[in-house]
């Protein structure tokens, strides 16, 4: 299945429907199997000590998969999180966006599978992985005219 919307729709669409992270991630790259998010790093994202927090890269994993998901199936924003594996493995960078690389592993009648990296930008080293199962919402008959 091609995408059903570009990286400008995309942002354009989850607006719209999720204007809460309007200010916090951004679509950095798509591809039909891949899409790389940006969360741009502000106070409200860290903890004590400087350190980026957990629900902080879960959001991202987890907007990441629902963006990747909404790309795919078109303008429909009832996709939801059915299941998560997460890992956190180091500390994030002190100041520095993160970036999320989501790799859409199955995508089903029913379910997409994804596979999230999120590194520090300019660190090699992951600092997080999570792989993310959402539901995908049954395709809607067009409305009678």
């Amino acid at each position: 299945m091609a995408l059903q919307m570009d990286a400008a729709e995309l942002m354009e669409f989850l607006n719209e429907v999720f204007p809460q992270v309007r200010e916090e991630f951004a679509v950095e790259a798509l591809s039909e199997n891949e899409i790389l998010m940006r969360l741009r790093i502000q106070d409200k994202h860290l903890r004590p000590g400087g350190t980026v927090s957990g629900p902080s890269m879960f959001a991202l994993a987890d907007c990441s998969a629902y963006a990747m998901v909404l790309a795919r199936i078109g303008r429909q924003a009832l996709a939801v999180t059915t299941n998560c594996s997460m890992d956190f493995m180091r500390k994030p960078a002190s100041g520095v966006d993160l970036m999320a690389n989501c790799r859409l592993l199955k995508f089903g009648r029913s379910l997409a599978v994804c596979d999230i990296l999120i590194h520090s930008i300019g660190q090699e080293a992951a600092v997080a992985r999570a792989n993310m199962t959402y539901s995908i919402p049954p395709a809607r008959d067009p409305k009678p005219e």
